[in-house]
């Protein structure tokens, strides 16, 4: 599994410290440095089975500067693909990453269920 995370953000540290503690094997990779690819993005979309507006970090200062909040509902899937591929602050993170899953954002209960 590979948690995409950016280290000063709280929640992605608590989700990393969960991993460790409960001893799940994960690689790190940071979302900023090395943010997804658009291919990388529709895959993890697909995994997720959760609307694609869920792979944006809406509470994120960029999505507010662009203005995302009213543009996404008259962008195509693939237009927001693209966005989200520029920029790793604009997905929503932690990103915990498997063979047939993905979770995004770090809820307890629906890792202990997944995991666990």
């Amino acid at each position: 599994m590979i948690l995409l995370w950016y280290p000063k953000c709280s929640t992605c540290t608590k989700a990393e410290k969960w991993l460790k503690d409960n001893n799940i094997p994960h690689d790190t990779r940071h979302i900023v440095e090395n943010n997804p690819s658009k291919d990388e993005l529709a895959e993890f979309h697909k995994k997720s089975g959760l609307p694609l507006k869920r792979l944006f970090n809406t509470s994120g200062m960029l999505y507010r500067e662009m203005g995302l909040k009213d543009k996404l509902p008259e962008m195509s899937d693939d237009e927001m693909f693209e966005i989200l591929s520029t920029n790793g602050m604009l997905v929503k993170r932690p990103l915990l990453v498997g063979d047939d899953f993905v979770l995004i954002g770090f809820k307890e209960k629906e890792w202990t269920q997944k995991l666990l």
